[in-house]
């Protein structure tokens, strides 16, 4: 049957996929517009089995934070190649999601929600066949505070958020500030009592290891270790951190001055 140009562009709008491949589905569906899409989406899952062992390790992270600033979410949408990542209809495509996953308190919940009368996933399958290359969500997270903030470093690589304790006149600034640490420093933990028991553990015996080499005595080793796990803390936990634009007071130390009040979470994603 005749296939007019006007219904391959609409078939083409709709799902995003080539203009020879919406011709070729509508062909099959003997102009069936909704069998033509579940054709395309078909040819997704195809394609997305075929790449399911396939490397996402480049792709978009953004974050955004709701109107009153109580909650925020980071979502990386992954894909296979940087070319991909850079291109505008897939950019446009990561800022729909992070719109939609605002709303959602779980991954399950956002890829089971409803995108353009189909799910999330279906979409990540669908542009999986449509762009040839795997689409994928690399990273999910949410969180809530009395004010939340965000910040998204440029290139769309790393995305964070930060909670602050109380609603005060620069939250804005301050949390954007302490965003930005973490985006930087990559601290493992907000403070002492967020670092895994195993980690600490690690650290002491790294620390011994190499007293021992230097011969100090086995009856200091503990007293040593743990002045250097002191440091391991500083180094590593977001608010025990030598704050990035004055190196001379802590992250803590620079929101209580700033803001008089403290960092209660932050969440962190990263292109690998």
């Amino acid at each position: 049957m005749k296939i007019t140009a006007s219904e391959v562009n609409k078939l083409r709008q709709a799902t995003g996929a080539g203009m020879m491949d919406c011709k070729k589905a509508l062909v099959e569906a003997e102009g069936d517009f909704d069998k033509a899409v579940e054709n395309l989406r078909k040819k997704g899952q195809k394609v997305a089995a075929n790449r399911a062992d396939r490397e996402s390790s480049e792709g978009a992270v953004l974050a955004k934070v709701n109107e009153d600033n109580t909650a925020g979410v980071i979502v990386s949408l992954n894909c296979e190649t940087d070319f991909v990542a850079k291109n505008e209809s897939y950019l446009a495509l990561a800022t729909d999601l992070i719109d939609l996953a605002l709303g959602h308190e779980t991954l399950e919940s956002f890829l089971a929600a409803d995108y353009n009368g189909m799910t999330v996933a279906e979409k990540l399958t669908e542009q999986t066949g449509v762009i040839g290359e795997k689409i994928e969500i690399g990273g999910f997270k949410t969180l809530q505070a009395a004010y939340v903030g965000s910040y998204i470093h440029a290139g769309n690589k790393i995305a964070t958020l930060v909670g602050l304790a109380d609603v005060v006149d620069n939250a804005a600034e301050v949390s954007k500030n302490v965003a930005m640490q973490a985006a930087a420093m990559n601290p493992i933990a907000l403070n002492e009592e967020g670092v895994d028991a195993s980690v600490i553990e690690k650290e002491i015996e790294i620390a011994k290891d190499q007293l021992r080499q230097e011969g100090k005595p086995e009856a200091m080793l503990d007293n040593i270790a743990k002045g250097k796990l002191k440091r391991f803390f500083k180094d590593n936990t977001l608010v025990n951190q030598a704050f990035i634009k004055d190196g001379k007071v802590s992250v803590a130390d620079y929101v209580k001055t700033e803001a008089s009040t403290e960092v209660t979470a932050f969440e962190r994603v990263a292109l690998v």
